[in-house]
């Protein structure tokens, strides 16, 4: 698509910093901004700093106005705007285009793009994936869900570059023509469900990230998601599967639980062992997989990616290790903000646990989750506004070693004044933040903060 094809005039919705980064990306292609947020404002200074005295962008919340909204083709949606939102329908019903923020840069990517999704895990494998391209000659952008949005780094691209996005079901919801050379979707557990609704709408949102790709494009999977293993057979796609549990013919797969074999293209290989790598768990294992897969899709040497594998550490705020006080090791899985990665939190601890849980509803159910604690967990301290539902869950199912606290800092107190040296204190919370923080980030970082501060 080119510049001409977005108009003179493009309304940004939304403005967080993938809104800010579109507008700004628009206004280097020569287009008029109008910026709308039907909550937020933008103070004049904060404004035009962010923009510079001069830049033809205007602002707007509440409603846009008609004289504007008569010269506007596109609209570009923040990824925290439902679809279903009434200033939404209504740019729908008057013939303006609805797209995202990672469309809005695909359309001046020059490069190669691999992309990432999935409910959990994403972060990391693109972390991994974005260090295991840098071992190559190309240059490389990490971006995306990930940290700097998509339409801040597209504009370095070039024909030898590879843009490595991590990319949710908010975001694959608006794209139309983004194709990944390299695409991977992880697993798919219930998540976001007062977002999209069904599950079905949030499968199809993660298996929209495969809906331009053709035969000559790769898509890796997860062989153990049974949803995944089912809808490959529709996909367009090459499809590459990794396994934590099944030899396969063809991919990536754990060896008896203790090495990691790639058998592709004839070939078979062992990459490395697990007690090679710096990560815990299985799910752990399962991220370096799909990074694998993608790589040799990518054709990335087995040197290359033996010694990124080997050299990675877990990313911030994901069963980080944070420190060791009076012999009792504590952990931020703040980005655990479901039950299915929080489960997969809990089951990598190896010492009898603290488990600090709760947070914003997401209507999830958490019995799985609590089933999972097996004995593990010493004791459940709860927060948020989930709190109740979590506890009438724990009674449900006859597990009682849980308290209610009033905050994040009051449940980090009681874990360190009550945890026995050779206990694990984890923050895994199986909710989103949005109750008591700003984000997850936020929560992990005060988290680090309350445990140093004692």
């Amino acid at each position: 698509m080119s510049d001409v094809d977005m108009g003179k005039i493009v309304l940004v919705a939304g403005v967080g910093k993938s809104g800010i980064a579109a507008a700004k990306l628009l206004l280097s292609k020569g287009s008029s901004v109008v910026l709308y947020d039907d909550k937020k404002t933008l103070e004049d200074g904060v404004y035009r700093e962010m923009f510079g005295d001069g830049a033809d962008v205007s602002m707007c919340t509440g409603s846009v106005p008609e004289k504007i909204l008569s010269q506007i083709k596109y609209c570009v949606i923040s990824p925290g705007i439902p679809l279903d939102a009434p200033s939404v329908c209504a740019f729908r019903e008057r013939g303006i285009s609805i797209i995202g923020e990672v469309e809005l840069a695909y359309m001046y990517e020059k490069g190669d793009v691999v992309a990432i999704t999935g409910t959990n895990g994403k972060t990391t494998t693109t972390a991994l994936m974005g260090d295991i391209m840098k071992m190559t000659d190309r240059n490389i952008f990490v971006a995306g869900n990930i940290g700097l949005p998509y339409t801040e780094t597209v504009g370095g691209t070039d024909k030898k570059s590879c843009s490595v996005l991590e990319v949710s079901s908010f975001q694959l919801e608006t794209i139309s023509s983004f194709r990944p050379a390299v695409s991977a979707v992880l697993n798919i557990t219930p998540d976001h469900l007062n977002r999209h609704h069904t599950m079905d709408n949030y499968i199809k949102a993660k298996l929209d990230i495969a809906k331009n790709q053709t035969k000559d494009d790769v898509i890796v999977l997860n062989y153990e998601d049974e949803v995944l293993r089912k809808k490959s057979e529709k996909i367009n796609a090459r499809v590459l599967f990794f396994s934590s549990r099944h030899t396969l013919d063809e991919g990536v797969y754990l060896e008896n639980g203790k090495n990691i074999i790639v058998k592709l293209d004839g070939g078979r290989r062992r990459l490395c062992s697990v007690d090679e790598l710096n990560v815990l768990g299985i799910h752990s294992y399962e991220n370096v997989m799909a990074a694998v897969a993608m790589a040799r899709s990518m054709n990335v040497s087995y040197e290359d990616i033996y010694d990124a594998v080997t050299k990675f550490q877990s990313v911030e705020h994901r069963i980080e290790y944070v420190c060791e006080k009076n012999g009792v090791k504590y952990y931020n899985d703040s980005k655990a903000t479901n039950t299915d990665a929080a489960i997969k939190g809990i089951t990598s601890m190896v010492r009898p646990t603290y488990l600090i849980g709760g947070g914003y509803d997401k209507q999830a159910d958490f019995t799985e989750w609590i089933q999972s604690f097996g004995g593990t967990v010493k004791k459940l301290v709860l927060i948020g506004e989930t709190a109740g539902q979590i506890a009438g869950t724990c009674d449900s199912l006859g597990f009682n070693n849980y308290i209610n606290m009033n905050g994040l800092k009051e449940a980090v107190d009681y874990c360190a004044e009550n945890a026995e040296s050779g206990d694990a204190v984890l923050l895994s919370p199986a909710c989103a933040s949005w109750d008591m923080f700003v984000s997850y980030e936020e929560r992990g970082k005060l988290f680090k903060k309350y445990v140093n501060q004692f």
